[in-house]
């Protein structure tokens, strides 16, 4: 027993004096329960809404107020004419769009009944089905309210329309949110393991003291699975137009170069990461870790960014998943051009830049050793 108690006290050190195991053992599990307990909600909160009032009455200036006051929407525009509703759809400044027209409070008190218009990006259907029900909620409230100052029956009713999604299917959502999951984790994955390949079994070194420029040996490993990637995105392309029926709607020559433009960062993380593992081991836990729960997470495909806290909503920032997913919704769903998504790709092209940096100069770091 003695023997025994101290090969247990033997495991216990090795386990305390090793941070990789600790940080595994209760860092993980705590980071699950954090992420998992405040980013996987169904409710929608702080969402971004217009609203164009055509009558500038009491009546709608109240339920403006309400919908300006609901912890589940964010009034952050009041639109001046029709045009202006689908280009606040097309620039990503709001989500549903709420009109009221000319005489609404007359109609109220001489016809007793009224329309109000709901308006809903319906690129996502879930979540504009949702925000049509928090919305008729918050107009049947003042419904009610009006009922108990009158005798007399007064009907507010709502009319629904979806933009860009009419039918309210799932492909328009869960096709790009595919296409950013599959690039990012197969680009990021393969080059890593690829490299660190080579290093257990010993030939990197050859191949680096080679004639061969070492930096073209870098390059020479990523670009199969560039073209891999892009093969993935034809395949995606063709499944979801002839299988799913879901059209594209902008550019293929702009929804290919911001896919390339995705790849490549990934790349440039995998390459990364692959200059900082030693085993293939190593730099799978690393690249599915570090890649798969925050591309679910902070993408926004599964769950609204809108509804996390704001530092949660900071981090969602560093996700190259969630800029290539608002990117290839815009094209195409809303089928805009790159003058609609150039911030996007700034920040892509940015994150590329960064990684591609900080790989080479660990790689550097690495030869001079």
């Amino acid at each position: 027993m003695k023997q025994f108690l101290s090969f247990i006290k033997k495991e216990f050190y090795h386990v305390f004096r090793d941070t990789k195991s600790l940080l595994l053992l209760f860092g993980l599990p705590i980071a699950q329960i954090v992420l998992f307990g405040f980013a996987l909600t169904n409710e929608i909160k702080n969402t971004s809404i217009a609203i164009y009032d055509q009558a500038h009455d009491p009546a709608s200036r109240s339920i403006s107020e309400q919908f300006a006051q609901s912890p589940q929407f964010n009034l952050v525009k009041n639109i001046r004419n029709q045009d202006e509703i689908e280009a606040v759809f097309k620039a990503g400044e709001a989500k549903l769009v709420v009109v009221f027209p000319p005489n609404f409070e007359q109609d109220i008190q001489h016809e007793n009944k009224a329309e109000v218009q709901l308006i809903a990006d319906a690129s996502d259907p879930n979540t504009a089905n949702t925000l049509t029900v928090y919305a008729s909620n918050i107009i049947m409230d003042y419904q009610k309210e009006l009922m108990l100052t009158t005798t007399i029956p007064i009907s507010i009713q709502t009319d629904m329309r979806f933009l860009y999604n009419p039918e309210l299917k799932g492909a328009p959502n869960f096709v790009p949110g595919v296409m950013a999951l599959i690039l990012t984790l197969i680009s990021v994955l393969m080059t890593s393991v690829s490299i660190v390949r080579e290093k257990e079994n010993g030939t990197m070194e050859i191949l680096l003291v080679s004639p061969f420029n070492p930096l073209m040996v870098i390059i020479s490993k990523a670009v199969p699975y560039l073209v891999l990637s892009l093969a993935n995105v034809t395949m995606i392309l063709l499944l979801s137009v002839f299988l799913l029926e879901m059209p594209i709607n902008g550019s293929i020559v702009l929804l290919y170069a911001e896919s390339t433009l995705l790849i490549l960062t990934a790349l440039s993380l995998g390459l990364l990461i692959s200059n900082i593992t030693n085993s293939q081991q190593v730099a799978m836990i690393v690249s599915l870790m570090g890649m798969l729960l925050p591309t679910l997470l902070f993408s926004g495909f599964m769950f609204p960014i809108e509804n996390m806290p704001l530092p949660l909503q900071l981090i969602s920032n560093l996700v190259p998943a969630k800029w290539y997913y608002i990117i290839i919704k815009d094209i195409m769903i809303k089928g805009v051009g790159f003058m609609s998504i150039w911030k996007e790709t700034l920040i892509l092209t940015s994150m590329t830049a960064f990684l591609l940096t900080m790989s080479l100069k660990k790689f550097n770091i690495r030869l001079a050793k």
